[in-house]
């Protein structure tokens, strides 16, 4: 036998051993690379393998309005999981669950039977109630869990239904104010995490893990909740007595731009939104409706023309005699007849069509649409809510004689009722557009400010001595003229009457109108706009001057009481008329005894109330004005 020389069978030998030891040196690169490198990736593949987790909801963030009042919240639920490798029975598991969760038992059963890692539970699984969560942990069902999760509330049901919108099942914002600022409301989710074995058992050897859900931040509204009361008070009182195929209301402060009320109906639950028509919650008519404005809208080409100093209000007169020719066109006045010869602050006064076309002659087109535009027609506002509308105006290359001439006193525009409270507070403000707004502040959990809304101001379109000029006409309006529905003892009231006729296929309807009215007080020194619009109201005249002014007043008077704001007395005194019911003043009875009482023969009614022989306080207070046939209070007691 052939013997293999030494010196070959050692280089054999060492060829081996290099081979070897580049082996195990590739391996311990290998190892150290797999340790060091990629130890995070592969322990993260091990733990999706392996690793199971129950998610927790963040808790979405309140909605307060500015004084912190409660809007909407979010409340505690518990949501149903299961975890279909761990449930060895899932026919009985079915068969218990499915009458507890509202749902079929084969329903039930799928869901059991999916081939996931972890399956959430539907209908009935989904934010149930504490006492129905108790009821399923007492059974405690293999595989089936309870994760802590929210659902939306809104504890005045559906007052401010519009601005709030809703939040839908997995608490994302789907409407109003929860969609548009949804990014910030919405929390951050948690989750609790365990590891399984491949038949998805519980590794009990292994620690749990915690991740704290984050709670979203809290919306501060510039929402006042008793103005907000007051106005929807009004609008369902306007329901039950016009039966109107709709309403609208708004109060916005003219100096800042703060939406302080918002409304309209028909309105909704939030939290049964499902239970109306899609119309109905997916249209916040103050932001999005369009129509003809009706003479609400004279009051820009009463601005612009004080303005460029086309009129004097006092001194110039106008002869009305019910209607005036444009363009082989008739354009009428609503008084059959017309007005006669009266000045321009008359003219504003009774609202007088034919007036307002001169202004707008005397304007022209190029003047009259920029200070349209100017004053925000045409474009949105901007405020914080989506879906508003931006307005439809003439093309002015083709706006002729009769357009302008209609144009002039609202006709042949459409304009949403936000456009109308921005334009109309800056024409009162001191000629200010400011930028409406709902978003006040945000604040943490924890009630920190994070971020504080100011005031927006667009551009300034008129100067304050023309402001002076419109106020003083508005107040003329409300007590002299179309708006004396509105009049408010004490407060200075101003405004304006609309009464738009509405179109359907480039028709105008018959005895088919929206009546509105904005008003402003006090008009000294103004703290609130408020515009209200009835679209079709039934069983009466349809005139902005008999429906909505009355219902505006209402509303300034309320709210301003509330804002805690004073009385005026160099108010413009109101012009009577036969149907306004007799008013006197209030007489000073304090510190009368009662037989000065009964020897004063007061033409007006008195009750005492309280033990005494002295007049210690009354209500209302003396100078007061009231209806000859109200009654007033007098508290007695001893000096």
């Amino acid at each position: 036998m052939r013997q293999i020389p030494s010196r070959v069978r050692n280089n054999r030998l060492l060829f081996v051993l290099l081979i070897g030891c580049v082996m195990i040196c590739a391996l311990a690169i290998r190892l150290a690379y797999v340790q060091l490198v990629q130890s995070a990736d592969i322990t993260e593949l091990a733990s999706d393998l392996w690793g199971r987790e129950i998610p927790f909801e963040g808790r979405r963030g309140d909605i307060l309005d500015r004084e912190g009042k409660l809007l909407a919240t979010s409340i505690t639920a518990q949501t149903l999981f299961a975890i279909p490798r761990q449930i060895s029975d899932k026919e009985k598991t079915a068969e218990v669950l499915a009458p507890l969760l509202s749902m079929k038992e084969e329903e039930v059963y799928a869901l059991l039977t999916q081939n996931e890692s972890i399956v959430r539970m539907k209908q009935g699984a989904r934010k149930m109630s504490a006492e129905l969560a108790s009821e399923i942990r007492k059974l405690q069902l293999e595989g089936i869990y309870l994760a802590e999760d929210y659902k939306r509330y809104y504890p005045e049901g559906a007052f401010l239904s519009h601005v709030l919108g809703f939040a839908g099942i997995d608490n994302q914002g789907l409407a109003g104010l929860e969609l548009f600022y949804d990014s910030s409301l919405k929390g951050e989710k948690g989750n609790l995490s365990f590891y399984a074995d491949a038949k998805g058992r519980r590794m009990e050897q292994m620690g749990d893990e915690y991740k704290s859900p984050k709670p979203g931040n809290n919306l501060v509204l510039t929402i006042n909740k008793d103005i907000q009361q007051i106005v929807e008070r009004e609008l369902d009182q306007a329901e039950a007595a016009y039966s109107p195929d709709g309403a609208i209301a708004i109060a916005m402060n003219p100096k800042t731009g703060e939406i302080l009320a918002m409304s309209s109906r028909p309105h909704f639950d939030p939290m049964h939104f499902q239970d109306v028509a899609p119309e109905i919650f997916n249209q916040n008519k103050p932001v999005w409706s369009q129509y003809e404005p009706g003479s609400t809208f004279k009051i820009i080409t009463l601005a612009a023309a004080l303005e460029e100093g086309l009129v004097d209000l006092e001194r110039d007169r106008f002869y009305d005699p019910g209607y005036i020719e444009v363009a082989g066109s008739r354009l009428r006045c609503w008084k059959k007849g017309g007005h006669g010869s009266q000045t321009f602050l008359e003219v504003v006064q009774n609202s007088c069509n034919p007036g307002f076309v001169v202004l707008g002659e005397r304007l022209g087109k190029e003047k009259l649409f920029s200070y349209i535009r100017e004053f925000g027609f045409g474009s949105k506002t901007g405020i914080d809510l989506q879906g508003e509308g931006t307005g439809i105006l003439f093309d002015e290359d083709k706006v002729g004689p009769l357009e302008l001439a209609t144009t002039a006193f609202g006709q042949g525009v459409a304009v949403t009722p936000l456009q109308q409270v921005v334009a109309v507070s800056a024409a009162v403000n001191g000629g200010n557009v400011m930028e409406p707004y709902l978003l006040k502040e945000w604040r943490d959990s924890n009630g920190t400010i994070l971020i504080e809304r100011k005031p927006t101001l667009k551009r300034n379109v008129i100067s304050e001595k023309t402001s002076s000029e419109v106020r003083n006409a508005l107040e003329h309006v409300v007590a002299k003229g179309t708006g004396k529905g509105a009049f408010v003892d004490g407060y200075r009231v101003g405004g304006k009457t609309g009464t738009a006729q509405k179109a359907k296929d480039g028709r105008y309807l018959e005895n088919n109108h929206i009546v509105s009215f904005i008003g402003v007080a006090p008009m000294d020194d103004p703290e609130i706009v408020v515009y209200v619009a009835i679209d079709n109201p039934k069983n009466t005249v349809q005139f902005g001057g008999v429906v909505a002014a009355p219902i505006v007043g209402n509303i300034i008077e309320d709210s301003l009481i509330t804002l805690d704001v004073p009385k005026r007395k160099d108010q413009i005194e109101k012009e009577r008329t036969w149907l306004d019911p007799e008013e006197t003043l209030v007489p000073d009875l304090i510190g009368r005894t009662k037989k000065e009482l009964m020897e004063g023969h007061y033409q007006i009614k008195i009750e005492p109330r309280g033990d005494g022989n002295v007049v210690i306080s009354q209500s209302p207070e003396p100078g007061s004005k009231i209806q000859a046939t109200d009654t007033i209070l007098i508290y007695m007691g001893d000096k």
